[in-house]
């Protein structure tokens, strides 16, 4: 495995058991468990997961652009028929 896939897991384990610990355990701090489980969600494994997920693509394949219009409109035109 790669080892940014390592680290978004292990952030993700990490915000998880802090939001269920918050709901579970009956602390004083269990609200700000839960906070921290979910800004760990937000801003540490959410942007690791997206750079892993589109570090290699091409951005320009997902831009609209007069190219990839024409090319959805054929695209559709030989579904229809």
């Amino acid at each position: 495995m790669k080892p940014i896939k390592i680290i978004t897991f292990i952030f993700f384990v990490a915000s998880l058991t802090s939001i269920l610990c918050g709901f579970i355990l009956d602390v004083d701090f269990s609200q700000k468990l839960i906070g921290f489980g979910c800004l760990g969600l937000f801003f540490i494994v959410f942007p690791l997961f997206s750079y892993y997920r589109w570090k290699d693509k091409n951005m320009k394949d997902y831009m609209l652009t007069k190219e990839n219009i024409d090319k959805m409109r054929e695209s559709q035109r030989r579904n229809k028929h």
